[in-house]
């Protein structure tokens, strides 16, 4: 009986522990999961992405521009991000919604030394006004049914281990 005790402890805590709020800065968890209708944007080449054709896949939207410091500073986390081995079913999303052309895109990508990133735009910026931002960067999470479970307001380190370990929990 003593050992049942024990079994059922151990899981009610691991259960419990993973719906505690991580103390990572800037992170807000969505406490009823949202679903949002038409997620598109355009890639660099100007064609449709629709966020739908990912379903399956942990999501990363990351809203930002080029005259943005914060940003700067925290893409080359996010390029490190994509890549990390242990985050395999991870796809990242950085949205231009600065209104600036491809060229000046590429030329703040090639300087910060993006290689694991595509750059993409919200040109009619009407996802910044779909999903409310208040400010880039912002980033927004996607669980693997396509609802938003998630959302970090400013800027952060993507390769934090307590981030890493959180996002691995939805991976």
């Amino acid at each position: 009986m003593k050992l049942f005790i024990i079994f059922i402890y151990l899981i009610t805590s691991t259960f419990s522990h993973a719906e505690e709020k991580p103390d990572i800065k800037n992170l807000i968890l969505t406490e009823n999961p949202k679903i949002y209708e038409d997620i598109i944007f355009k890639d660099a080449r100007q064609n449709d992405v629709n966020l739908e054709h990912f379903k399956g896949k942990l999501l990363i939207l990351n809203f930002w521009a080029t005259w943005c410091a914060p940003c700067r500073e925290e893409m080359p986390s996010l390029d490190s991000l994509q890549s990390n081995s242990n985050l395999d079913n991870l796809k990242i999303f950085p949205i231009n919604i600065g209104q600036e052309d491809i060229l000046k895109s590429e030329s703040f990508f090639n300087e910060l030394n993006i290689k694991n990133l595509d750059i993409y735009f919200d040109s009619p910026i009407t996802l910044a006004k779909k999903f409310s931002l208040r400010g880039v960067p912002t980033t927004i999470f996607f669980n693997k049914e396509g609802k938003e479970f998630a959302r970090i307001i400013g800027s952060i380190d993507f390769n934090d281990e307590k981030f890493i370990k959180w996002l691995k929990f939805y991976n």
